[in-house]
């Protein structure tokens, strides 16, 4: 007698059809269970408003409806895409390994970020990313844009370009396999990342332990621990800050066992100001190493850190969709 599919409801773009399929792939060669794909559309799909104006988890909240009505089994998000408050009766049941979360240029002509001539007109949709440009000093022209991969990479690449570069995740273009239009893969210390950045989360109701126990099997303990050590500090964050938030916790060898180290920092929307601080800790505590460092960020003064932009409601909703 024949299993029945799974279903794995996903957003219909390109990037949200190749994470999810490999998700499937995974579970499939893990579990020997036949996983369906079921295209659902978001709220962030059917808007062409900027993506830092569209709000904290516009692109999640129609696959978490669909989970919660039984239309699907279970989910597949870029985990950075949701919001850091708990939806209740849901579950993360895994983050599979996690991809290179640092950022990318894609520039014409080959160029490095620091080969772009003053004035060069550069691309991207998260505040976070566009603050972190202003305080490099570099004079750029920084252009809000939005869109999937493909739409933004003819803004450089295509017959009709109009920007001189764009800045996206690496894993995104990973994960689609166009990481070859790379010019250069950004350092942290230039641009760090986004929370949760390059992860991914599998999503399914609480309430169904076998399918939790199945899905587990695609965790990877590291991952998890740095993602949620990033999103610790950055839930810590959002009851008092409105700036740019970007964090980037790794895990090494230390003498010990293992050590999460995370980085953090605030930067005002114009990239005037900006506060960046680091904590070490064990795997088990990466919660508690977020929030620790969120305290001290708001201690010494990052919920003050407010650009000419930073009253209209921008707040820490940069997260759009990793593309």
């Amino acid at each position: 007698m024949s299993v029945a599919s799974l279903r794995l409801g996903t957003r219909g773009s390109k990037l949200a059809m190749a994470q999810s399929g490999q998700v499937a792939d995974a579970l499939t060669a893990r579990t020997g269970r036949p996983v369906e794909l079921v295209e659902v559309v978001t709220a962030g799909d059917r808007s062409s408003a900027p993506v830092h104006r569209l709000g904290v988890g516009v692109f999640v909240s129609a696959l978490r409806d669909a989970l919660v009505a039984g239309t699907i089994d279970f989910a597949v998000h870029s985990y950075k895409d949701l919001p850091t408050a708990t939806a209740a009766g849901l579950h993360i049941a895994a983050v599979p390994p996690r991809q290179d979360p640092r950022d990318a240029l894609v520039a014409r002509d080959g160029k490095t970020l620091a080969e772009l001539a003053p004035g060069a007109n550069i691309g991207t949709g998260a505040l976070r990313r566009i603050a972190q440009l202003h305080a490099l000093g570099l004079q750029l022209s920084v252009t809000p844009i939005r869109g999937n991969i493909d739409t933004r990479l003819t803004r450089v690449l295509g017959p009709e370009a109009d920007l001189d570069a764009v800045v996206l995740a690496r894993a995104g273009l990973a994960r689609i396999g166009r990481a070859d239009v790379i010019t250069e893969t950004l350092d942290p210390m230039l641009m760090l990342p986004a929370p949760a950045q390059g992860a991914l989360a599998v999503e399914c109701r609480a309430d169904d332990p076998d399918l939790v126990e199945l899905l587990a099997t695609l965790d990877d303990a590291p991952s998890r621990a740095a993602v949620t050590a990033e999103r610790a500090m950055l839930a810590t964050l959002e009851a008092g800050c409105s700036a740019p938030v970007a964090a980037y916790a790794e895990l090494a060898e230390g003498d010990a066992g293992d050590e999460i180290y995370l980085r953090g920092a605030v930067i005002s929307p114009d990239g005037t100001r900006d506060i960046r601080l680091s904590r070490t800790g064990t795997p088990a505590d990466a919660a508690e190493i977020g929030k620790a460092l969120a305290a001290e960020l708001l201690d010494l003064g990052a919920d003050s850190i407010l650009g000419p932009q930073g009253h209209d409601g921008l707040g820490t909703q940069q997260f759009g969709s990793t593309e």
